[in-house]
């Protein structure tokens, strides 16, 4: 017999974990899986950590891996925790394109209608020390809105027949270094937050994350550039790395940020020159009221590991992110100066696009960068922790 008990939406608790009885015997445990993976298909499992079978003494064992079910040497490969080379940014540099300043790892979610507060409750109740490790500069968890005119905000779900519903939600974590998040991957931290070791734990995230999210995640990681930060004037508490926050599963948690975000499509031919001519704009962001913090996320397309696929056609290769307080600091940025003066709505006389003295034909802005124009999207941010100097 077999009895699987779905006692809640949390992983990180004792109580909501799924109990899987009479699984003594090796065959019996290799079931239940297959059972799990004809049930809710091999793309849900794709989130957490993979299981691999070794033999240990007479009788087959269970072991957890954070990356994909490879061996320890290809999971150091993959991952590159061990080499001194995720920080060595040579090849780049030697291109004209810029160094990065942090590193990003994000991971986008497709959560079905409905379940929202259910999500939110698993990131709120999960097990992480996050903020105690080594490298750690900032976290939230966003979810996508539209932005309505009279400055409130609506939850952007999208829709699963066009493939719009991905990325109605994503994890954003800031770090130091690339070499930081690596170790980060690979070490305890990265499987007690993604269902532990045991045989228990995994199952109960498997198949939790099969009622909420529609599809695998996707991850996508960035190098931070052009970093501009402010510390924050109170930075939200953890509790051994986490934040403490009662979520009920029944209502979304409130909005702690807004974030701003547009997308850009540069081909590689242009990287350069585009990060260029954003390296030379001037910038007054930290002058305004509510600012958080500033990036513009360059894709590491090549990053490899748990979940990672080839980056498609349809995806950006740069991303302008900045964190404000709340929308009204948005709002009020996009209103003011600042905003004019560093998108050329402000310009003196004798600048691009304007005669001097009747005498100089006027210039046109420069030719764009990219192969199409460019991509708002807007986030309410939940769940925030940062260093104490901000990200």
């Amino acid at each position: 017999r077999l009895r699987l008990h779905l006692m809640g939406p949390s992983p990180s608790n004792e109580s909501s974990r799924v109990p899987v009885a009479h699984m003594s015997s090796p065959k019996m445990k290799i079931a239940v899986i297959a059972l799990l993976l004809a049930v809710v298909g091999v793309d849900a499992f794709s989130t957490a950590p993979s299981v691999r079978f070794g033999r240990g003494g007479d009788s087959p064992s269970l072991r957890m891996s954070p990356s994909t079910g490879t061996t320890p040497t290809e999971e150091d490969t993959l991952v590159g925790t061990t080499s001194t080379g995720d920080d060595d940014e040579t090849e780049l540099t030697s291109k004209g394109m810029l160094k990065r300043d942090r590193y990003v790892a994000s991971n986008r979610f497709a959560v079905r209608p409905g379940k929202e507060a259910k999500f939110e409750k698993r990131w709120a109740t999960r097990k992480s020390r996050l903020a105690s490790l080594d490298g750690f500069k900032y976290f939230h968890l966003m979810r996508r809105v539209n932005l309505e005119e009279d400055g409130t905000c609506t939850y952007d779900g999208g829709d699963k027949k066009d493939g719009t519903n991905m990325g109605n939600y994503v994890s954003f974590t800031i770090w130091e270094k690339k070499s930081h998040f690596s170790a980060w991957r690979k070490g305890d931290a990265f499987k007690e937050a993604h269902g532990g070791t045991s045989i228990g734990a995994f199952l109960s995230t498997m198949v939790n994350s099969a009622l909420v999210l529609k599809g695998p995640p996707r991850p996508a990681f960035y190098d931070g550039l052009l970093l501009q930060s402010t510390a924050p004037e109170t930075v939200p508490e953890t509790i051994d790395g986490w934040r403490n926050v009662q979520a009920d599963g029944e209502n979304v948690l409130p909005a702690e940020c807004f974030v701003a975000c547009n997308q850009f499509f540069v081909p590689q031919g242009n990287a350069a020159a585009f990060e260029q001519r954003w390296a030379a704009r001037e910038s007054k962001l930290k002058e305004c009221d509510g600012f958080v913090a500033f990036s513009m996320l360059r894709r590491d397309g090549q990053a490899k590991g748990h979940g990672t696929s080839p980056m498609t056609n349809d995806e950006p290769t740069y991303l302008s992110t900045t964190i404000w307080r709340d929308r009204k600091a948005f709002d009020d940025w996009r209103e003011g100066n600042s905003f004019k003066a560093a998108h050329g709505q402000d310009k003196p006389p004798g600048a691009a696009g304007e005669a001097k003295n009747g005498e100089e034909k006027p210039q046109g802005p420069p030719p764009p960068q990219w192969s199409r124009p460019p991509v708002p999207v807007f986030y309410e941010g939940t769940l925030v922790i940062s260093a104490a100097d901000g990200a």
